[in-house]
Parts: C-alpha cells; structure tokens; sequence
C-alpha cells in the first residue's frame, strides 16, 4: 500500500511537542548557565594549601561570599621542608570579578553552614594593591579548624556530664538529710531551734526599738548628736587657736626664734665643753690637773688648821690688834 505523502495533524502535533521541549531545554541549559557563570569568561589563580581540608576538583569559589568560580584541580606538591605548601589548588575565577581581587585579598577555607561543602571565599582587596592577574598567587589565609572546635566541644560536653553527676550527688545528700542544708531541710529541731533563733532576734529588736531604751535614744535622741557637733566644734576652735600666729603655740610653730636661741645654747654648751676639755684656763686646769687640786686642797686644809687654832686661842692673834687700838 502507498504511504501518504501528507503529514497529519496528530504528526504535526508530535513535532511540535518536540520543538517546544527543545526549546525549554535549551533555555533552562542557558538560565542554568548563566546562574554558574558557566558561559563567562575566567581566569586561573593559584593556592598553596598545607591540606585539601575536605576540598575537591570541581568545589565551588565564592568571593566575599557571592558565586565566582570553581576549583580546576588540587595537586600534590613535592616533599620538602616546607609543610604550609603540600597542595596547590587551581581556581578558576570569573574574570568580571577580576577588578575585585587584589593583592592583599586573602583566600580562605571555610564550610557552607555547620556541616556543609567545603569551599574557598575569597576576600576583595583595596585600591592601593593591584589586581591578581591570570596564573597568579593568592595568599591564603588561616581557616577555622572545626576539628579542634568538636574536641573542645567535646570536653565541654564532658564537664557537663561530670557537672550534672555531682549536682545528683549533691542534690542526693540534701535529701538525704546530709550536711548542714540537708539538715536544714529535713531535721525538725533544728529548723524549730532556726525558728526560735529568728523569734529571739525579733524580740531584741523590738527592744532596740524601745523609745525608753539606751539603743532608742541613741538612734533617735538629738542630744548624743548635739553634743557630739559641740565637741567637734571646741576642737575646730582648738586648731583655729593653734593656728593663729599670734599665739604662743602657733609661734612655737611658725616662729624660729626659740629654735635659734636653742641652737645658739647648744652651740655655746659646746665650746665650753670644748674650752674644758682643752685643758686651759682655770676651769680647765681644776677638771684636769690634779697638782692644783691637792694645792687647792692643802690650802684648804691650812686654813681650817688656822680657824681651828684662832678658835682655841683668839688671843694669841688679837693681842697685837688690841695693843695698837689701846695705844692710840
């Protein structure tokens, strides 16, 4: 039988389906494109990495947290001595971002939310430094080790587990009855002994509030306080006294007379002692020289041998005197 050289409708409708599905395709394939850059054009930048940190070819680059880019490949360096480059990663970036990244822009690993992909954001520079140019080096900076941040949560976690162990211990013996709270809490007599301790205290205070008390009196009598203000004012005037030049104090205090005069005394009491202490002049000579005291001493001696005699027979001296005053 001959096939119709016609097209059917149900055919046309067929392709046209096709078209249209095609045409969807291809559009989203372009929205989908555009929304990973992945029609821009790039340009490749280098970092050193002392480890990939759960990085992986193909991971995603952001700059100052917006879509730039994607990791080309991450590639074993050889072993030498320095640990901070193992790996270098190339980065593909999208050149319309170029203008952004400079030479102090840092590179740096970090994870989308808690437990995310790891990726690479880079920060955007300044104006003062130049743009990074297609193959250059961008320097990376320190990332958080999220590692270290679990282990310390961990240990945290520990001590809180250990916290609440000795909370339900302690909290146990308080029920228990053990130590001063749980007596407190559950021994009858002693809150009774509490009770009245408190009672007590109240009624000391209800004498302390007394008006007829000493404690009253203290607290609400102004006479205390008066004469309280008249000794503080005496001593005010005390020291006004003191003060005041024109007294015999405050000269003591102010003047220098007195200290000069002194002065003046010791320097006088001084060399006489010394005028003593040198051996001349008569003062001298009677504190040192022993010859002039036994002298002085046998003078002394001679004399009262006299008086004694003169005593005994006061004629035997007057009796010249008393001729002369008979003759004339």
């Amino acid at each position: 039988m001959k096939r119709s050289s016609f097209i059917t409708w149900d055919q046309l409708k067929v392709g046209l389906m096709i078209l249209a599905a095609l045409g969807v395709l291809g559009v989203a394939i372009y929205k989908l494109g555009q929304a990973a850059n992945l029609f821009s054009k790039r340009y490749e930048l280098i970092a050193f990495l002392p480890d990939a940190a759960g990085l992986r070819a193909g991971g995603t680059v952001f700059v100052a947290g917006q879509f730039a880019g994607s990791i080309k490949s991450i590639e074993f360096l050889p072993i030498d001595n320095d640990t901070t480059r193992n790996l270098r990663v190339r980065m593909a970036v999208d050149q319309a971002l170029q203008v952004q990244v400079r030479r102090n822009s840092k590179a740096k690993v970090r994870t989308l939310g808690l437990l995310g992909d790891k990726v690479i954001d880079i920060s955007i520079g300044t104006p003062q430094y130049p743009s990074l140019k297609d193959g250059d080096t961008i320097a990376v900076a320190p990332s958080l080790d999220y590692e270290a941040v679990l282990a310390q949560a961990a240990g945290a976690v520990n001590d809180m587990v250990a916290l609440t162990h000795d909370m339900k211990t302690l909290t146990g013996g308080i029920v228990r009855g053990e130590g001063t709270i749980g007596q407190l809490m559950t021994n009858r007599a002693l809150y009774d002994q509490f009770v009245g301790t408190i009672g007590r205290a109240n009624s000391m205070m209800a004498r302390f509030e007394n008006p007829n008390g000493s404690f009253a009196k203290i607290l609400d009598d102004p006479t205390l306080y008066n004469r309280f203000v008249s000794v503080v004012t005496s001593a005010d005037s005390l020291v006004v006294a003191l003060n005041d030049k024109n007294g015999t104090i405050g000269k003591l205090l102010r003047d220098d007379t007195l200290y000069t005069h002194i002065v003046n005394m010791a320097v006088a009491g001084d060399s006489l002692m010394k005028a003593l202490s040198s051996g001349k002049g008569i003062a001298a000579r009677l504190l040192n020289d022993p010859t002039l005291y036994d002298q002085l001493n046998k003078l002394t001696t001679d004399l009262n041998a006299i008086l004694d005699d003169v005593r005994k027979d006061p004629h035997k001296y007057l009796k010249g005197v008393v001729c002369v005053l008979n003759c004339k």
